[in-house]
């Protein structure tokens, strides 16, 4: 009768052993759970702090090869590491991978980008220095340019002004009708059919820029008709391209100063009178016409 009861009480007190060992067992077990729950809440929390920071450091990385423009295009081999890292990092955030290697290849992804602006920094830099002294070799060249081509521009103008200056002119010209055979030879005449000769003078100007030489002058006689009164077809000289018949030609050393011309042109033997009307006399030398007059016959 004694024993039940005390079996009975062993039991209760097992029984309540076992349930608080159950209870203390599965507060630990919530516990732990909860504290895997919020480990894994602030691992996912640093891989999202992480993978902001990744993509905050490309898009900077971005933003200072746009900026620099076609000169990022000399780090093209740097360039390729750091997106060769980068995604690295990016395969180890999916993965999963321990926080203390991601951070550990986000700080040298870090350290290579900065490295990287600073060497595109500096390429800037000098390119701008060498941009700036181009220009200003630019701007010097362009001066000397302009110097040069004012200094060609004033010689050619001097050189028009002295080849201008330089010339010779032809000033108190007459041309005289004379019949020089039989009866009153040598006689001046206004008569057409009584002239066989004409004589042309003139004055050759004092020009002190014209080179000593001899000088040809050459007397062109040109009829009404506009014929030019000549003794042959081997009266001829060149004149600006151009093969030009003459009535008379005299030759004279020239010194630059002014001398005094006469030349005569003689109607070849049994050749028709002269017609009536005014002639026109055109004094040249080889590279200019330096004078001209005219006279009539009656």
């Amino acid at each position: 009768m004694d024993q039940q009861p005390v079996n009975t009480l062993a039991y209760k007190i097992t029984i309540g052993i076992l349930l608080a060992v159950i209870a203390v067992m599965a507060w630990m077990l919530l516990n732990q759970k909860k504290e895997v729950v919020t480990l894994t809440k602030n691992i996912d929390a640093q891989q999202t702090e992480l993978q902001l920071e990744l993509d905050s450091l490309l898009a900077e990385h971005e933003r200072v090869k746009v900026s620099y423009g076609e000169l990022s295009n000399s780090l093209t081999e740097r360039d390729s590491i750091i997106n060769s890292k980068a995604k690295e990092i990016k395969l180890l955030l999916g993965s999963k991978a321990e926080l203390a290697v991601v951070k550990r290849k986000l700080a040298q992804l870090q350290e290579i980008t900065q490295i990287y602006e600073l060497k595109i920094d500096s390429l800037f830099s000098v390119n701008r220095e060498l941009k700036a002294e181009n220009k200003q070799i630019k701007i010097e060249y362009n001066l000397e340019q302009q110097k040069t081509n004012d200094l060609a521009k004033d010689k050619k103008e001097l050189s028009e002004k002295i080849t201008t200056a330089a010339v010779l002119k032809a000033y108190k010209i007459s041309a005289v009708a004379y019949k020089s055979r039989g009866v009153d030879k040598d006689k001046e005449t206004d008569k057409a059919a009584r002239t066989d000769k004409i004589k042309v003078c003139f004055t050759v100007s004092e020009n002190k820029l014209v080179s000593p030489s001899y000088k040809r002058f050459f007397v062109r006689i040109a009829r009404p008709d506009n014929a030019i009164l000549t003794r042959g077809p081997a009266y001829t000289f060149q004149f600006l391209g151009q093969t030009l018949q003459f009535s008379s030609m005299e030759t004279l050393s020239y010194e630059g100063d002014a001398a005094d011309i006469c030349t005569f042109f003689e109607q070849p033997v049994n050749s028709p009178e002269l017609a009536k009307g005014r002639y026109y006399v055109n004094i040249f030398t080889e590279d200019r016409e330096i004078g001209q007059t005219s006279f009539e016959l009656k």
